[in-house]
């Protein structure tokens, strides 16, 4: 049987570390895939990629896109455009999309749309159509009619709903869903959403998170950085850095708003009165920060918030285990925390990942200076929580992914 050839999209950080156990898992099988990790440049920046790439031990990119930054419509018709000719040129079988950035749905419109029909992507169709016929499941609703001359679509992270259609990743992830093939869940969440939504129930899988399966095998080699010694040394000889709270920011809602970021970061200079605060701060987040009201700047010059430039998986996973408490509004950090059992506050009014909150873990945060404060300064006294118990959030999603690929490209 000749290799089924496998697009493996990444566009931005949170990819990489999603899709290098699905890669490292199909390597397994060399007799079924030919994986092609495409980089679509939404992440260019090399400490937002390169570094990822070298933490994670993934091949430099087979296909690099280099489609920069822009607006949501710019970045998502610049992904479309060059991703069409990838697939014109190497006419996948398969593509596997993760998360739910603007690359995820410019790549799942794209192959949605493209036609180019062959013998060895109709075999896959055939696969696929026995594939799900055979599952003993109650088929709530039926599949529509499909063209079996374009790429199967497989989503991970699949279902996953904030129910605001206000975030750009909602809408991203939604429509990907409604295009995908082959819906992999990461928690009961998913499957519920999915399902409420009227989707063919013979579609989804639940296989766990791919996140926690790097977070599972990176977590030792984590345990070498030197970044905190690194971060101490910069200090004025301030010494050690023991305890601390890690932020992170990056969604629009939070630091293009420039009332949003100077209420967050006010939050911040006061929190760190208690505690010092160690920010790896986004380029952009940096460039409006430089730009704020002379009020906030003596703020942040007077306190004890170290930002950094942004920091590689590794240095940031040793950071975030050793964390008194984190401050996000990151969906992927919430997952981590609640399975590392660091107390998380999420600077937003809704999550898609409701479970870190049922878990006990995470707390979702108003976004007022006064609340933002308050609740740190209870979640300081905790110091620490239990960590989650997930079902499948245990290293194996990767493995579960891959192995029902191979079913259907084998026929099984």
């Amino acid at each position: 049987m000749p290799k089924r050839r496998i697009f493996l999209i990444v566009g931005a950080r949170p990819n990489f570390m999603k899709i290098a156990p699905i890669y490292k898992e199909m390597k397994k099988y060399a007799e079924l895939f030919e994986p092609i990790i495409l980089h679509t440049g939404q992440h260019y920046d090399e400490k937002m990629s390169k570094i990822f790439f070298d933490d994670l031990e993934l091949p430099k990119p087979h296909i690099y896109l280099g489609v920069g930054s822009g607006s949501h419509a710019v970045q998502t018709a610049e992904v479309m455009k060059k991703f069409e000719r990838e697939l014109e040129r190497l006419k996948p079988e398969l593509l596997i999309l993760v998360g739910d950035v603007n690359s995820t749905l410019a790549c799942s419109l794209t192959a949605a749309k493209i036609r180019y029909g062959s013998d060895r992507l109709h075999k896959c169709w055939t696969n696929y159509d026995q594939y799900i016929a055979s599952r003993n499941i109650t088929a709530l609703q039926q599949s529509k009619k499909q063209s079996n001359d374009r790429p199967l679509i497989a989503h991970v992270e699949a279902g996953l709903r904030s129910f605001d259609s206000d975030m750009p990743e909602e809408i991203n992830r939604t429509i990907t869903d409604s295009l995908s093939d082959l819906l992999f869940t990461t928690c009961v969440d998913g499957d519920e959403n999915l399902i409420a939504e009227g989707f063919d129930t013979r579609k989804i899988f639940f296989v766990g998170n791919v996140m926690i399966d790097s977070l599972q095998f990176y977590l030792n080699r984590s345990e070498k950085s030197t970044i905190l010694d690194e971060l101490a040394a910069h200090r004025d000889g301030n010494g050690s850095i023991r305890r601390y709270a890690l932020v992170t920011l990056h969604r629009p809602s939070n630091v293009d708003d420039p009332p949003m970021l100077t209420a967050i970061v006010t939050a911040l200079t006061e929190i760190s009165k208690e505690i010092p605060v160690i920010f790896p701060v986004h380029p952009r987040t940096r460039k409006l920060l430089a730009q704020s009201g002379e009020s906030l700047r003596r703020k942040i010059d007077s306190s004890e918030i170290l930002f950094t430039e942004p920091i590689g998986y590794l240095d940031f996973l040793h950071l975030q285990t050793r964390a008194a408490l984190v401050l996000t509004d990151s969906g992927g950090i919430q997952e981590e925390t609640s399975y590392l059992g660091v107390p998380c506050l999420t600077l937003r009014p809704n999550t898609e990942r409701p479970i870190t909150i049922r878990a006990g873990t995470n707390k979702l945060v108003p976004l007022r200076r006064e609340a933002i404060v308050a609740d740190a300064q209870n979640m300081l006294k905790l110091n620490h929580v239990r960590p989650a118990k997930i079902k499948y959030w245990d290293g194996n999603a990767a493995e579960r992914i891959v192995h029902v690929l191979a079913d259907i490209i084998a026929g099984n």
